[in-house]
């Protein structure tokens, strides 16, 4: 969740949906696990509840630490598993482990310090764990509503079943579940969610077809009357181009032509021609087969007698990475690949390359194109999932 970890599109909207609601009168309590790196930025930072998380073969213990982060309240689980993968995501075995004492430790913090939500709300497959052990465990919210949103359904957890039966969670046992899913972590989430959230209409709708439902498209189906796309938002506040400290200049709808200026930065920061009516491209994603990139740099291999310049922002997939160097490499006097997490850059991008690229082979939303859309970069995506949508 930003500000304090970001690692994808998931932290800008686990940061930014808790104010939204805020604006509606909803007292929302954010749970995040208190990673080694939080720990370090973080370090005089107090206890301020110790809780028992139950497994099987005996007890663990989770710290709570809580802060304030913009008018908002966090509470950071901390403990061995989440000290024993230190990295925000890692291999499923680990992780599986990491996320499912968090989940339960969240809950447990809930129960130590006084807070009972009206709703729990568990985002993905790594919180999702959290639902199951909630009404299978006696923990006495049999009855509280629970809702779970995916916001990326192929990513299910797998590798991560032994990890669950270590803390007592059973496979699900819903009929329209195939033999292979019940004991996936995001499967056995939903199987025990009141409702399931996917983050745009269309991609609600599209994890219901053999296309894209995973092998879940039956389950998916069985449950379409409590299966609802929220459309995914940014905070227009955080993402604004008039006060953004991040481009050269600042700028808004009826100065529209001081994004050159953000342009022509950008140019000589990359030792480009500073021409004006050359189209800037960029791309800032996750570098996976999923977002198309290897679709982009294709359509730009083939635009060779067509004036253009591209930075490719991002990290991910090695195969992906090393076919991103490998065309920046051949085209350095107009190509660009950072292999980075960089939200400063990322921003300078938004305010001074003409056109975004979105070319994602599924989308259940994607932000990067909302970003675009709020800083005057004109997205161009394929018509799928949220794409389609925003």
């Amino acid at each position: 969740a930003t500000p304090l970890v970001k690692v994808g599109g998931l932290a800008d909207v686990a940061g930014e949906l808790p104010r939204a609601l805020a604006r509606y009168g909803v007292d929302v309590q954010l749970a995040l696990p208190f990673y080694p790196g939080l720990k370090a930025e973080l370090a005089g930072l107090r206890p301020l509840a110790t809780v028992e998380v139950p497994r099987p073969d005996g007890v663990q213990t989770a710290t709570v630490h809580a802060l304030e982060v913009d008018g908002r309240r966090v509470w950071l689980i901390g403990g061995e598993p989440i000290d024993a993968a230190p990295a925000v995501y890692g291999a499923p075995e680990q992780d599986a482990a990491k996320f499912t004492f968090f989940g339960i430790g969240a809950l447990q913090a809930c129960r130590s310090l006084g807070w009972e939500p009206e709703v729990v709300h568990a985002h993905d497959w790594h919180a999702a764990p959290s639902l199951a052990w909630m009404r299978t465990a006696s923990f006495g919210w049999d009855r509280t509503p629970a809702l779970l949103t995916v916001h990326n359904l192929p990513y299910m957890g797998a590798g991560g079943e032994a990890a669950l039966a270590e803390y007592g969670l059973r496979p699900a046992d819903d009929p329209h579940l195939p033999d292979w899913a019940r004991r996936l972590p995001l499967p056995l989430g939903m199987s025990h969610a009141d409702w399931i959230t996917t983050v745009s209409p269309s991609y609600a709708g599209e994890i219901q077809t053999p296309a894209f439902g995973c092998g879940l498209e039956a389950f998916l189906a069985s449950r379409a009357g409590r299966l609802r796309g929220i459309l995914n938002g940014i905070d227009p506040r955080v993402w604004n181009p008039g006060a953004d400290a991040a481009p050269e200049r600042r700028y808004a709808t009826d100065s529209l032509e001081d994004r050159l200026t953000n342009k022509t930065a950008l140019q000589r920061i990359f030792g480009w021609p500073e021409h004006g009516r050359t189209p800037l491209l960029a791309m800032i994603t996750r570098l996976d087969v999923q977002k198309g990139v290897d679709l982009a740099l294709d359509a730009l291999e083939a635009l060779q007698d067509v004036r253009w310049q591209f930075i490719l922002l991002g990290r991910g997939d090695p195969a992906v990475e090393a076919q991103a160097e490998a065309f920046a490499a051949a085209h350095r006097d107009r190509a660009a690949f950072i292999p980075q997490f960089d939200p400063f850059l990322s921003r300078r991008l938004y305010a001074g390359a003409d056109m975004l690229l979105v070319p994602s082979r599924y989308e259940p939303c994607g932000l990067a194109q909302m970003m675009g859309l709020r800083y005057g970069a004109v997205p161009v995506v394929r018509a799928t999932g949220g794409l389609r949508d925003t």
